[in-house]
C-alpha cells in the first residue's frame, strides 16, 4: 500500500495597525505571496491602546474603520478578527493550535509602535517564524532618510526636502492583490474566547459616550473606512483640479474654508484607509497632466503630505519626541506651571472653549464636537496656549489633541506643536499678528460665522463686537440676550498685555541662544515657509523686525503698536 504524502500548509498573519485598507498595501501582499493560507486580524493592546487616550469622535473613526476593512475583506471571502491582547501571547496560541510561518506588518513610525513590534521580532527568531515589515505608512522611509543625512534627522523641511530628493521620487502603490488565489484561515474558538474577539465594536463597547449631545447631530460627521477614503480621494481631486484650472494650487490653504465640509484626507491618512502613496502619485499624476511639467520642489500640491513624512522622520528615532525634556528636536522652554491653580484654571478654559476670546473658543468647541478643526485654526489654538497668551507648554496641547483629534498621532501632532510653539523663538515665527486671537480669526472669518455656528451665546451678537464682545455696550448686550460674565465669559487674559511680556520672554532666550550655545532643533527653513505654514499675510511678514535689535522696549512699543 502507497502511503499518501502528507501536504503542509503555510500559514501567515497580516496584522493590521495603522494601514487599515487593501489597496497598495505591500505587507499584505507579502502575507499573501508567501503563505498557503491568510489570516488578518487587528488587535486592541495595552502597549499602544488605552480608553484614556481616545475621545467619542476619534475612537469611532477608528471602529468605523476597521468595520469596513472587515466589510471589503468579507466581500473577498476573508474575515478581520478583532482581538484584546498581547501581540506575542495572540501569535504564540496561534502557533500552538493551527501553525504559524509568517506575519507580515506596516513599518510603525512612533516610539510605543516600536517597542511593541520589538517584542514581535524577538518572539518570532526564537520560534523560526519569518517576519516581514513594510513601509507603507510615509513616502519614503523615515530610516533611509536618516541615514542618507548622515545619521541624523532633518531639523528642517528643506533640509529633509534636499535629502529625498537625493533618494529620489517615493515607491508607486504596489498592484491589487488577487483574491481569487487566496485562503483564508479560520481561527479556532478557544483563540477567540481567551482574546475577546470583538465584533462590530462601538465607542461604547470601551465606556466611551458622547462628549457633548451635539456630537450625534453635527453637520460635519466624519466617517471612517477605505470606502469612503477612496470616495473622498476622487472628490478632493477633483476640488484640486478645479483649483490648479483657476491658477493654483493648496485651495484648502489658499482660501481656507472654515465653514464647509472639510476637503482634507489627514484623518483617513492616519489610519492608513488611504494610501499616503495613492494620494501622492494621484495628485502628482494631475498637476503634471494640467500643467505638463513637473512638480514644483517646494508648497507644490504635494507639500503637505512631504510636511507630514519630515515629521515622522524626525520622530522614529527619537522616544522623547512628545515630550520637552531630552527632546533633542526642541528647545527646553520654562513654560507657566500648571500646578499652579490660576495655571491649572487657564489651561481648562483653553480646553473646554471658555477663554473669552471668540474665535479661540469655537475652536476648541469644534475640536470637541466633531474631532476636526483647519489646520490654520490649530495654529492660532498653538500659539494662545503657549507663546501667545497663556505660556504653558506645547506638551499640554499635544495630550489634549491627541485624545480628541480624528487626525492626530505621536509623530505628526507632536511635530506640529513644537513647529509651531516650542521652536517659536525663532525670529521668522515670532509675529504678533499671527497669535493675536482677534486679528487673526477675523482675517479668516471676517463675517463671523464660524464663531456663531460653535458659540451659540454669541449667535446674536453684532458684527462688530462678535470678536471682542467685552467691548460691547451693558445695553446691546442685553437686548441680544448674552451677558458678558455670565452668558459668555470675560476674557481669562489681557492679550495685549501678556503677549507684551510674552516677547520679552522670547528675546530673553533668543539673546541666551548664542551662536556657541545654540541647540539644533525642529524650526523654520526660511520666511516663505513660516509665511505659508501660519497662514500669514505679507504685510505681517514685513513687520518681522532684524534678529539684532537689542532694544527690547522700542522693539516692544513698536510691535504693540501692530496689534
Amino acid at each position: 500500500m502507497i502511503g499518501r504524502k502528507t501536504v503542509i500548509m503555510t500559514i501567515a498573519v497580516h496584522w493590521f495597525r495603522n494601514g487599515l485598507r487593501l489597496h497598495d498595501n505591500p505587507a499584505l501582499v507579502e502575507a499573501q505571496n508567501n503563505a498557503d493560507n491568510l489570516i488578518t486580524l487587528f488587535i486592541f493592546d495595552e502597549t499602544t491602546f488605552n480608553t484614556k487616550w481616545y475621545g467619542y469622535n476619534r475612537l469611532r473613526f477608528l471602529l468605523e474603520s476597521l468595520k469596513d476593512l472587515n466589510n471589503n475583506l468579507t466581500l473577498v471571502g476573508g474575515h478581520l478578527y478583532i482581538l484584546q491582547g498581547s501581540p506575542v501571547k495572540i501569535f504564540q496560541m496561534i502557533k500552538e493550535k493551527i501553525g504559524l510561518d509568517f506575519i507580515t506588518f506596516e513599518q510603525d513610525c512612533d516610539h510605543i509602535g516600536k517597542s511593541r513590534d520589538d517584542k514581535v521580532k524577538m518572539f518570532c527568531n526564537e520560534n523560526e517564524i519569518k517576519y516581514i515589515e513594510k513601509v507603507s505608512h510615509t513616502l519614503w522611509n523615515p530610516k533611509l532618510v536618516i541615514e542618507k543625512n548622515g545619521g541624523i534627522a532633518p531639523f528642517t523641511y528643506k533640509q529633509f526636502q534636499n535629502t529625498v530628493n537625493k533618494i529620489g521620487q517615493p515607491p508607486k502603490p504596489v498592484g491589487n492583490i488577487d483574491w481569487l488565489s487566496t485562503i483564508f484561515e479560520e481561527l479556532p474558538t478557544s483563540i477567540l474566547d481567551e482574546f475577546k474577539v470583538l465584533n462590530n465594536p462601538t465607542p461604547e463597547s470601551f465606556g466611551l459616550y458622547p462628549e457633548f449631545p451635539e456630537n450625534l447631530i453635527s453637520s460635519h460627521r466624519w466617517y471612517g473606512g477605505e470606502t469612503r477614503a477612496l470616495e473622498q480621494l476622487n472628490e478632493r481631486l477633483e476640488y484640486e483640479k478645479e483649483a490648479f484650472v483657476n491658477g493654483f494650487y493648496l485651495p484648502n490653504q489658499v482660501n481656507p474654508d472654515l465653514l464647509s465640509p472639510s476637503s482634507s484626507l489627514s484623518a483617513a491618512l492616519r489610519y492608513g484607509c488611504l494610501s499616503i502613496r495613492k494620494f501622492y502619485w494621484e495628485l502628482s499624476k494631475l498637476f503634471i497632466k494640467q500643467f505638463e511639467g513637473d512638480l514644483l520642489p517646494q508648497y507644490s500640491v504635494t507639500s503637505q503630505l512631504i510636511w507630514r513624512d519630515y515629521f515622522y522622520t524626525m520622530s522614529i528615532e527619537n522616544k522623547n519626541f512628545g515630550q520637552m525634556e531630552d527632546n533633542p528636536a526642541c528647545i527646553s522652554i520654562p513654560w507657566n506651571d500648571i500646578k499652579i491653580p490660576e495655571n491649572k484654571k487657564m489651561l481648562e478654559c483653553w480646553k473646554t472653549g471658555k477663554t473669552g476670546y471668540p474665535f479661540i473658543d469655537a475652536g476648541m468647541r469644534q475640536l470637541m464636537q466633531e474631532g476636526w478643526v483647519h489646520h490654520v485654526v490649530r495654529n492660532s489654538l498653538a500659539c494662545f496656549l503657549t507663546r501667545g497668551d497663556l505660556w504653558i507648554s506645547w506638551v499640554e496641547g499635544l495630550n489634549h489633541f491627541m485624545k480628541y483629534l480624528l487626525d492626530a498621532d505621536f509623530s505628526v501632532c507632536s511635530g506640529n506643536w513644537i513647529w509651531v510653539s516650542s521652536s517659536t523663538f525663532e525670529q521668522l515665527l515670532d509675529c504678533p499678528l499671527c497669535v493675536c486671537p482677534v486679528n487673526y480669526g477675523l482675517r479668516l472669518d471676517p463675517s463671523g460665522e464660524y464663531i456663531k455656528r460653535y458659540i451659540p451665546e454669541l449667535k446674536n451678537m453684532p458684527i462688530e463686537f462678535l470678536y471682542e464682545p467685552w467691548k460691547c455696550p451693558e445695553s446691546v448686550q442685553k437686548q441680544v440676550g448674552c451677558i458678558i460674565g455670565k452668558d459668555y465669559p470675560h476674557c481669562i487674559v489681557n492679550h495685549t498685555k501678556v503677549s507684551r511680556g510674552n516677547r520679552k520672554k522670547m528675546l530673553a532666550l533668543r539673546a541666551s541662544m548664542t551662536n556657541e550655545h545654540m541647540v539644533p532643533h525642529c524650526c523654520p527653513s526660511d520666511r516663505e515657509e513660516a509665511q505659508k505654514f501660519m497662514f500669514l499675510p505679507d504685510e505681517c511678514m514685513q513687520q518681522l523686525l532684524p534678529l539684532d535689535n537689542d532694544d527690547s522696549e522700542m522693539y516692544d512699543f513698536y510691535k504693540l503698536k501692530l496689534i
